[in-house]
């Protein structure tokens, strides 16, 4: 069931909007509603995730589909690393399991670029994959669901 957008925080950047541009990015992924997530993004936004490109409001929905049909119990953190006037650099983790009950971290860096209005109009990630075992997972918050205030980041666990 579809939340609505993301609240929208525009550019110029700063050191405060952008986190919480970041932090409003990670809730809404952690909604794993891809309707959400998509209205983030300009109708003709570009990603590079991983190997794949994607153009297109309409195929980031697919792709989010797709991605939270195979990863179960999906949790992310995000944390800004650095920005621009329009444009955000950050890195991430997230848990995820697979069908099997195989546990995974999934580590990685994403640049962000926003249009005036404060939508994504091209987004690059790079990601890698590590195996856990359950008890080694570090993000257990219920899900979905945004990750509470005092809840891990990377820098405390990394």
């Amino acid at each position: 069931m579809s939340q609505g957008a993301p609240a929208v925080i525009a550019p110029p950047f700063d050191a405060v909007s952008a986190a919480r541009k970041v932090r409003a990015a990670e809730d809404a992924w952690n909604s794993r509603d891809p309707e959400r997530v998509a209205l983030a993004y300009t109708r003709d936004s570009r990603w590079r995730n991983r190997a794949e490109e994607l153009t297109g409001r309409e195929a980031i929905r697919a792709f989010l589909a797709r991605k939270w049909a195979r990863e179960l119990d999906y949790r992310l953190v995000k944390e800004l690393w650095a920005f621009t006037a329009d444009r955000i650099a950050v890195r991430f983790q997230y848990e995820w399991r697979d069908d099997s009950g195989q546990w995974f971290r999934s580590y990685g860096n994403e640049l962000w670029e926003f249009d005036a209005a404060g939508l994504m109009r091209r987004r690059e990630a790079s990601i890698n994959d590590a195996v856990i075992a359950q008890l080694e997972r570090r993000f257990l918050w219920p899900a979905p669901g945004p990750r509470p205030a005092d809840g891990p980041g990377i820098e405390g666990v990394w």
